[in-house]
């Protein structure tokens, strides 16, 4: 009677490098575009808040009856930027800082590439 040897089937060596070097290739292509994906998007949400900011501040002007080169501040706009008395100040995704400015400037954020376009 002969006895049957079973040979274990399995990847090998080289096999599995090359899916590794795969899987590596397709990490170096992804992750460039998902940091740019994520600084076009804090990009974008930054620019909306300095929107909402402008016009807080624009609606402040009218309300209170101000004149273009008067600057309100923070809790003057707060208001005006929700629901309710007590709105939410808008953050910077990106970390950055709003400057209000007078009513005829337009708010800015002191990251460079985050600005209003004209």
């Amino acid at each position: 009677m002969k006895k049957m040897t079973s040979r274990k089937s399995g990847f090998t060596l080289v096999e599995i490098m090359i899916v590794v070097a795969i899987i590596g290739l397709l990490a170096a292509i992804a992750i460039p575009n998902f940091v740019r994906a994520r600084t076009q998007s804090q990009k974008n949400a930054c620019i909306n808040n300095l929107r909402q900011i402008d016009g807080a501040k624009q609606q402040w002007a009218l309300e209170n009856k101000k004149v273009s080169s008067d600057e309100p501040d923070k809790d003057d706009c707060q208001p005006y930027l929700g629901r309710g008395d007590n709105g939410i100040w808008p953050e910077c995704p990106a970390g950055g800082d709003y400057t209000i400015n007078a009513v005829n400037v337009a708010p800015t954020c002191n990251i460079p590439d985050h600005e209003l376009p004209e």
